[in-house]
């Protein structure tokens, strides 16, 4: 029997993880825990084989608890439900190997098939994703991304630099950079346009 344990944040309701795989036998579903600072103590009594990570927070968020539950419990896989369209759920450009991802609309036979091949020892890593990822890469690096994101919210350069602890002159630079990648004609066009492919909300 696989013992699959549930983490995500709380008050989100999404993929119904527990129904997707409770109908396969070979499936023992333990817990369902949250996001919070008893998590990686809690998971390490229940000695999951596989801990699917259902939430709306961005990798980058969930990669530290990746990194404390894999200390915890070594020889326990995990992986995450992303949703490619949504800024920051896509795999990083140097991908953790405690963390691997699957789309969050996968069909149940697909999830509960990636449960088998995480128990075994493989990696899985939607394909999707993955290309989602690579076409991110050859984009907007992160640095950009929050200097764009803080330009949208209105922010002069000044305060940009100021809340990213950087120099006025080098705020200007990513910005340039951000117009030229998106192909805009000013600031406000690059903003328009990386609303428009999903990379700001």
């Amino acid at each position: 029997m696989i013992r699959v344990l549930t983490v995500r944040d709380e008050g989100y309701f999404g993929v119904p993880v527990r129904s997707l795989l409770e109908s396969h036998p070979d499936m023992n579903y333990v817990a369902t825990l949250t996001f919070d600072e008893d998590l990686v103590q809690s998971a390490a009594v229940l000695w999951p084989d596989v801990i699917v990570i259902d939430t709306e927070y961005m990798v980058s968020q969930v990669l530290p608890f990746a990194e404390e539950l894999h200390a915890a419990i070594g020889s326990c896989a995990m992986l995450m439900l992303c949703d490619p369209a949504k800024r920051g759920m896509l795999p990083p450009r140097h991908r953790r190997r405690s963390l691997n991802f699957l789309l969050k609309d996968a069909s149940s036979a697909l999830l509960a098939d990636s449960v088998r091949r995480l128990a075994a020892g493989e990696h899985v890593v939607s394909p999707r994703l993955q290309a989602a990822s690579l076409n991110i890469d050859r984009g907007l690096t992160t640095r950009e991304l929050e200097v764009l994101g803080l330009a949208a919210q209105g922010d002069s350069v000044k305060e940009i630099a100021g809340r990213l602890y950087l120099s006025g002159g080098t705020v200007r630079n990513y910005l340039s950079a951000i117009i030229s990648k998106t192909g805009a004609r000013n600031r406000l066009d690059a903003i328009r346009i990386a609303r428009r492919d999903g990379w700001l909300r």
